[in-house]
């Protein structure tokens, strides 16, 4: 992916991930998303929609993943996401009809923010900060988690990372990974870098990872500096498995290995374990290849 758009010895590799491994999981996988024991039902009602979960009874509502939260104000709406609000993306009216036949990029954005909007759709059952902390030098805190009322000026969305059919992978050039953008929109990682940083980090073009979440588009666009950019783009599941918040399993690169995740990230994601883990950084750099270790001629294997 560009610099400005989005918003890593194989033998030490596999000790890496032995060593992180976990092996007695202990939490429901659903974490914060349990919201205090709902579990599923406070997002897929059952019968009738938001209304069932208490919300505003609109025309269509629940009609798609029997939806249970009021996503309407949000319908038709423009966010500007990202670097000064230059990634913009309108939401598609569902009043008016013209239901995707399942879940989208757009719907799961929509979806998305009906819960973590804060702005135009309202908190729902959230309180506004994460259930989990982070600890930087030593301060701990929990971060927002209403993208449109996280404390700045209310309906900001440009601190948030740009999702939409203009935040797109790309491939080759200075700032993405030696990869091929295939014909139906996906992406292979089949580059030396690209391939090394797999055996470093786990497969992200398979099953659960990012790059095989993309919302593919066929077809791609010339890019820049011999770069080729895809018309596949980022949503926000494409980066969070909203159904897991703590675990997060690589079977589908090789043998099932357990890795520990937070944020409901898709990957190893496990910031602040120690001063030398590096599990953070490789997950950005799933799309952000310029900025491996790999691309900088450096072999560091996940810890």
């Amino acid at each position: 992916m560009k610099r400005t758009a989005i918003a890593l010895l194989v033998m030490l590799a596999v000790a890496g991930i032995a060593a992180a491994q976990v092996t007695s999981p202990t939490l429901d996988v659903l974490g914060a998303h349990n919201v205090y024991g709902r579990g599923c039902v406070a997002c897929h009602a059952p019968h009738s929609g938001a209304a069932a979960n208490g919300g505003k009874e609109t025309a269509n509502s629940g009609n798609l993943a029997l939806w249970g939260e009021d996503m309407s104000p949000l319908y038709g709406q423009t966010l500007n996401f990202g670097n000064a609000g230059s990634y913009a993306v309108t939401l598609p009216n569902y009043l008016s009809g013209g239901w995707p036949a399942s879940p989208d990029g757009y719907f799961d954005i929509i979806a998305c923010l009906s819960c973590h909007d804060g702005n135009l759709a309202k908190t729902a059952m959230m309180r506004g900060s994460t259930v989990e902390t982070v600890t930087i030098s030593g301060a701990t805190f929990n971060p927002p988690t209403l993208l449109g009322n996280d404390g700045s000026t209310p309906g900001n969305y440009m601190n948030d990372h740009p999702v939409g059919p203009t935040a797109n992978v790309g491939c080759g050039g200075p700032y993405n990974w030696d990869c091929t953008v295939n014909a139906d929109g996906s992406i292979s990682f089949n580059g030396p870098n690209s391939t090394q940083f797999i055996a470093d980090y786990y497969d992200v073009t398979k099953g659960s990872g990012p790059i095989a979440n993309i919302v593919k588009v066929p077809g791609t666009t010339s890019g820049y500096g011999g770069s080729t950019t895809s018309n596949s783009w980022v949503t926000c599941t494409t980066c969070h498995d909203q159904h897991d918040m703590s675990y997060f399993n690589t079977a589908s690169s090789g043998p099932e290995v357990i890795k520990p995740t937070h944020f409901f990230v898709r990957g190893w994601y496990d910031p602040g374990n120690s001063a030398t883990s590096n599990s953070a950084a490789q997950f950005c750099r799933t799309c952000h290849g310029g900025e491996s270790n790999e691309a900088h001629g450096q072999i560091v294997p996940t810890s």
